[in-house]
């Protein structure tokens, strides 16, 4: 190559071409490109095209070649709890609160540590990896052990700032939580593959004088407020009892329902519940296996979507789960939508591979940044190699990745163009 007909900024800068088979880019919805490219220059998406325009303009750039492969915007776990994959399989076949009060809380009590919670997130991350996640929005205790490992790694990740009024390994009370968490989120706050979350555990474990507090603190530091909220209907009958309120009532007395709320799980919502998550423009995040194995409910899917409410997709934890695919996540949440609503056409798989991308994107309030592949948006990115039995023949590529892949398909993963 002769180097002196190269621009002196692009010999700068470094640039490199994805071609692909086809490249599903989520926005515009609905489109899938057929021998495309996408060019990054510096961790950025610069550019989406046809890759014999992509070769010519842009000999100089490094190329890779994706043949057989269809090119995805990263997936986005919008819940998990990184650290217990080190629980995986420890308590099974019981319900929820036997499952938290009798096992998992004695067992996290018992063994909860520095250690234990770099072991489990260590080994969280290369699964999700393996998978094509490369953002997760986590909930623990020793958040800044796995924050120093995503850093390490090079994965994307929002932590939640734990709350919760019962003494753990980490804090002994609500002071100690807020001050720890608090100077962590000071720390890191600018980092660019860090965001932070108020994570307070549910409701059920948190006063009124602390929500009031997640609510102010939410304003002022302008993060999200993430919390499972809804998973059972004993939590409603518990909320009634204590504070003669429903839930969303005692979050909407302290302003918390609102566009910052990443409601997990809802499992037990009517349709006027519906109706003011869609007018408050609140996030709800549907874990589908997790609810399914606890017998916790079903999260009506279908009907939060046809109201406008944001849905997006999260694993839960391995304890729970048993694992952290968010393919086999989508996959079930579009059949389970389909059966709860008696409509074969809800939660289609477009729908579906958007909870999965833009969708957790818009819910952590950075669909500017991820979630599509679009010009100036940063190089999130997975491919899953479509040469395979399991997904062939192929006469539609999102009803494939949906309904046929699996995540072992998934060959490559690139977080701010960095392959991983």
């Amino acid at each position: 190559m002769d180097v002196s007909a190269v621009p002196e900024k692009l010999i700068a800068n470094r640039l490199t071409l994805l071609h692909a088979d086809f490249v599903v880019p989520v926005v515009p919805a609905n489109t899938v490109h057929v021998a495309h490219s996408v060019l990054i220059e510096n961790g950025v998406v610069r550019a989406l095209m046809p890759s014999p325009e992509a070769k010519r303009t842009y000999p100089q750039a490094e190329s890779v070649d994706l043949t057989g492969h269809v090119l995805l915007p990263g997936l986005v776990n919008m819940h998990t709890h990184s650290p217990m994959t080190l629980l995986r399989g420890y308590a099974d076949d019981m319900e929820l609160h036997r499952w938290l009060q009798e096992h998992i809380w004695p067992a996290e009590s018992r063994f909860v540590g520095p250690e234990f919670v770099r072991d489990g997130s260590l080994l969280a991350i290369a699964e999700m990896l393996r998978g094509g996640t490369t953002c997760f929005n986590d909930m623990y205790f020793f958040f800044d052990e796995t924050l120093k490992l995503c850093l390490q790694t090079g994965i994307r990740a929002s932590v939640g700032i734990p709350l919760i009024e019962i003494e753990t390994p980490w804090a002994a009370d609500i002071e100690r939580y807020f001050a720890k968490g608090l100077a962590i989120h000071e720390r890191w706050r600018d980092d660019p593959l860090i965001s932070f979350t108020l994570s307070p555990h549910a409701p059920y474990t948190v006063s009124d004088d602390t929500l009031r507090r997640i609510a102010a603190l939410s304003d002022e530091l302008a993060i999200p407020v993430h919390l499972h909220l809804l998973e059972t209907d004993w939590e409603i009958r518990h909320s009634l009892q204590q504070h003669g309120l429903h839930p969303l009532a005692r979050l909407q007395r302290f302003g918390l329902l609102n566009e910052k709320l990443q409601a997990v799980h809802m499992a037990h919502l009517s349709a006027a519940d519906i109706d003011q998550l869609a007018t408050h423009r609140v996030h709800v995040i549907h874990c589908p296996q997790s609810n399914l194995k606890l017998a916790s409910g079903m999260c009506p899917v279908d009907s939060l979507l046809r109201a406008g409410v944001n849905v997006a997709l999260g694993t839960d934890g391995a304890a729970s789960n048993n694992d952290l695919d968010l393919l086999a996540e989508a996959q079930t949440a579009a059949l389970l939508a389909k059966g709860i609503s008696g409509n074969a056409r809800a939660v289609d798989a477009f729908q579906a591979l958007e909870m999965l991308t833009i969708n957790g994107a818009r819910a952590l309030g950075q669909s500017d940044r991820i979630g599509s592949i679009e010009p100036g948006k940063q190089a999130d990115l997975c491919a899953l190699n479509l040469v395979s039995p399991e997904t062939q023949p192929l006469h539609h590529v999102v009803s494939q990745v949906i309904y046929a892949a699996s995540r072992g398909q998934i060959s490559d993963v690139w977080v701010s163009g960095k392959r991983l």
